[in-house]
């Protein structure tokens, strides 16, 4: 899930398919030179060398499973998660009980493995059933979506904590035609009519919004029949459903063939929920650090999601990442890493919240791991979202934002960091792995996900995603819609950035370095030509920052210590 923020819109990439990582030195082909074509990824070059996250791709490569990381996603999109309630916590029970067979057991003492529990603000909610039918006078009843088991096509009808009900009233299409005890249909999101309904008397809101980027490429129009995926906000008590854009269509031609007949058109709507109070728990698993223990990296994929893209690819494609990365320290087919790593396992920006007030690390990088798996028919890519910096300020080629749209820039957010920098070579290094390449970006920061927690503290943040995807938040996002390939390739990137960073070595830093005075000349000459001198300036502070924040990280410094103002490298 993310959180929807206003922005502006533009088109999506072309997608291609890519293959597999293949095995190679360090996860590279040999014979590369030091800049191989990268036209695949979109955003500045990378150097190319086998040091930073090159490092760790090979091992990666050659034992990361897609097919057992698929098999547990199959389990938990049968689940009916919400957060905290039952479905949610068997998730996490099961997610813990393959980590404990990894080898977070206790067994060595540097794997860790702990449940974090809190009270939650409201109970947690379980839908059961839900049925909306069409009453057309003169016509036998209807039923344009129902739902009464966890795997329906139509299981978000329900919003999650909408709540229980049995309501049965005439149509209404305006908000002006709303009569006490009416049915309100719309085609607008319900938090944008909801209260202004109620306050009409509306007995219950039925929406048909969906987002404008949710078009199905293929020209099928699956979209159509797509029903969107929506939270209600805190304390509505107000009976409401969601249908798809098809099923509100039906309910205006009926509403125009009736025409002005005595008796109008009317919508049953029936709901039934469980709620209750529960504990709010966050799964927990840490590699402890060699050599700087007290330093964290933490990787998160939030659990309360059912859909196969958003979010269980993201659960299970770093589920399995983990187990992966356990047998490789294990087997001594890596090193230990200096810093320690830290896995998290909840409810989206909760989860972070939750681990940050919790812990007595010192965080120094969160890597967020949202929608992680999407295939070709989609229409997404994949996408790495840096943290706030000059990018998100003025917009500049090779960077645009996607469809999802800018949130609002505090310049005061600015901490020059180089995390995009290892996140990028990461995803250079899988393109250059896979025949074909591997069409991917970079984007400024949006927001929305648990990345923004960790800036939000004072600490590095990024966020691995695809989009723009069209069975995002709808009844579509399903298992067909996910590719083991691609859910390797992106969870090796995301394994490879915290390994990078958690593991940082004097060796790496040169390649950062390098790759950093490309982004720096890519930035600077893009607000040369668009007359910016100023956001001229603003890329060369951050750059100046971002170099000595990587010479703190692989050279192991604690104090920031200055660098003159005009120095390169």
């Amino acid at each position: 899930m993310r959180h929807r923020l206003p922005g502006v819109l533009v088109l999506p990439l072309a997608v291609t398919a890519g293959l597999a990582l293949a095995p190679g030195c360090g996860g590279l082909p040999p014979g590369l030179p030091e800049t191989p074509v990268q036209d695949w990824h979109l955003g500045p070059e990378v150097h190319v060398a086998d040091t930073g996250p090159a490092r760790f791709l090979a091992p990666l490569g050659r034992t990361y499973a897609p097919a057992r990381a698929m098999e547990l996603l199959g389990e938990l999109e049968q689940m009916n998660l919400a957060p905290g309630n039952a479905a949610f916590d068997a998730e996490l029970d099961r997610l813990a009980g393959l980590l404990r067979e990894a080898g977070f057991d206790g067994t060595d003492p540097r794997l860790s493995l702990e449940f974090i529990a809190e009270e939650m603000d409201l109970p947690a909610w379980t839908p059961l059933g839900a049925e909306v039918t069409l009453l057309a006078p003169g016509a036998p009843p209807v039923v344009l979506h129902a739902f009464d088991d966890p795997t329906d096509p139509d299981r978000c009808l329900l919003p999650v904590n909408a709540p229980a009900c049995e309501v049965v009233g005439p149509v209404a299409l305006e908000l002006a035609g709303i009569q006490p005890g009416a049915v309100f249909v719309t085609d607008v999101t319900l938090r944008q009519v909801l209260d202004r309904a109620r306050m009409l008397g509306a007995a219950a809101v039925i929406s048909a919004s969906a987002f404008d980027f949710c078009v199905d490429p293929s020209g099928a129009n699956r979209h159509l029949d797509a029903i969107q995926y929506r939270v209600m906000p805190e304390g509505n008590e107000i009976p409401v459903a969601q249908i798809s854009p098809r099923s509100f269509r039906a309910i205006e031609l009926a509403v125009l063939q009736a025409g002005s007949a005595s008796e109008p058109v009317r919508l049953s709507l029936t709901a039934r929920v469980h709620r209750e109070e529960r504990p709010l728990r966050t799964l927990v698993a840490t590699i402890q650090g060699a050599e700087r223990p007290a330093e964290a990296v933490a990787v998160m994929a939030h659990a309360q999601e059912w859909g196969a893209c958003d979010n269980c690819s993201g659960v299970a494609g770093l589920l399995e990442g983990v187990r992966t990365l356990a047998g490789l320290l294990a087997r001594g087919e890596i090193e230990w890493p200096r810093r320690t790593m830290v896995f998290l396992w909840g409810d989206e920006i909760r989860q972070s919240e939750i681990w940050l007030a919790h812990t007595d690390l010192d965080p120094v990088a969160g890597i967020s791991c949202d929608m992680i798996g999407e295939s070709a028919a989609t229409g997404a890519i994949l996408r790495l979202e840096r943290g706030p910096d000059p990018g998100a300020i003025t917009v500049l080629p090779p960077d645009e934002h996607t469809p999802w749209g800018t949130g609002r820039v505090d310049p005061e957010l600015f901490e020059p960091n180089g995390l995009a920098v290892i996140a990028r070579c990461a995803l250079v290094d899988v393109g250059l792995a896979t025949e074909g390449g591997w069409p991917s970006a970079d984007h400024p920061w949006e927001g929305g996900s648990d990345h923004d927690v960790f800036f939000y503290h004072g600490v590095p943040g990024v966020l691995f995603w695809h989009f723009t995807d069209f069975v995002y938040h709808t009844s579509l996002d399903h298992r067909e819609f996910v590719d083991p390939a691609e859910l390797k390739r992106t969870a090796a990137a995301v394994l490879a950035t915290a390994l990078a960073v958690a593991d940082a070595r004097p060796a790496d830093l040169d390649r950062y370095l390098r790759s950093l005075d490309l982004e720096e000349r890519t930035r600077v000459d893009a607000a040369t030509a668009a007359a910016d001198q100023e956001l001229a300036g603003m890329w060369r502070d951050w750059c100046r920052g971002a170099r000595q924040w990587l010479r703190n990280l692989c050279l192991g410094i604690d104090e920031d210590l200055p660098v003159p103002r005009g120095s390169d490298r």
